[in-house]
């Protein structure tokens, strides 16, 4: 409705225009009332359209400028008509020049340009308001790692799509220079860690599949797992009869992992990342 209204005062200001630059051809009488007339006009039009005063910096004084030309066109117009030099040329020149700004005036409608100019502005202003706020809202997350191993884990079986995604290395023990027991975790506390291939591990270390054992820890739950990589120590001869499975958990209870049992021995040349 009110863009209705608009069209209807932008329709009756182009034709009182032209009617009073049609009079100001034969009569100085019509220059400066009309000349203030188009002053008015413009100040009030721009001051009852905050839109496009307020309109973002990008575009506001294009938009003002819009606006506000066919009042300027018309006041310069008038202000010619009385500097025009006397004759029928000039009257016909003159009056070429009122139908000129008529009729581009009528067609182009400025000052709805200069709103859909500033209405374009602002919806480009939200948009990229809005592709900021997202932007920043999405905040990459840099993990943290405890140690050089537990980044190798994190970063090699961890990751999306591992062979144990949403896991962590809780701690691990070098047992021997071929053998390292590893206590994996999950990342949530109450799920289980998920089932570890051997094939996988054993094609992601180059490692053969006898030579890795994954099984649970004594007295804990399904959200820990240990994993035995390499070659388990043999026991040496004069250490008496103790099984040399019990000797190597032993050495591995002792510090880091008590009450884990050690399943088996196997060879195996230890990454770096955890030596």
């Amino acid at each position: 409705m009110l863009a209705r209204v608009r069209g209807a005062v932008g329709r009756t200001a182009t034709v009182t225009g032209a009617l009073v630059l049609a009079g100001g051809l034969g009569n100085d009488i019509f220059t400066l009332p009309g000349v203030a007339a188009a002053a008015v006009a413009a100040g009030v039009g721009l001051a009852s359209n905050l839109k496009v005063i307020r309109a973002p910096e990008s575009v506001r004084w294009t938009a003002i400028s819009l606006y506000a030309a066919p009042h300027t066109g018309c006041a310069a117009i008038l202000i010619g008509e009385r500097l025009a030099p006397d004759g029928p040329v000039s009257v016909l020149v003159q009056a070429a020049v009122v139908a000129l700004w008529t009729g581009a005036t009528w067609m182009l409608r400025p000052g709805l340009t200069a709103r859909e100019l500033t209405d374009e502005a602002l919806a480009q202003e939200l948009a990229e308001a809005a592709k900021a706020a997202e932007t920043a809202a999405v905040v990459p997350v840099t993990p943290t790692y405890a140690s050089e191993a537990a980044r190798w884990w994190g970063q090699t079986f961890a990751v999306e799509g591992g062979l144990a995604p949403g896991t962590v290395l809780l701690d691990h023990q070098q047992v021997s220079n071929q053998c390292v027991a590893l206590i994996i975790g999950t990342q949530k506390r109450g799920q289980p860690v998920p089932d570890i291939s051997k094939p996988g591990l054993s094609a992601a270390l180059d490692l053969p599949e006898e030579q890795i054992d994954v099984g649970p820890v004594p007295g804990r739950g399904a959200g820990v797992r240990l994993l035995v990589l390499g070659q388990r120590p043999v026991a040496e001869a004069d250490a008496g009869p103790v099984d040399s499975d019990e000797a190597v958990w032993a050495e591995i209870a002792a510090t880091a992992m008590p009450g884990v049992e050690l399943i088996e021995a196997t060879t195996y040349e230890m990454p770096k990342e955890l030596t």
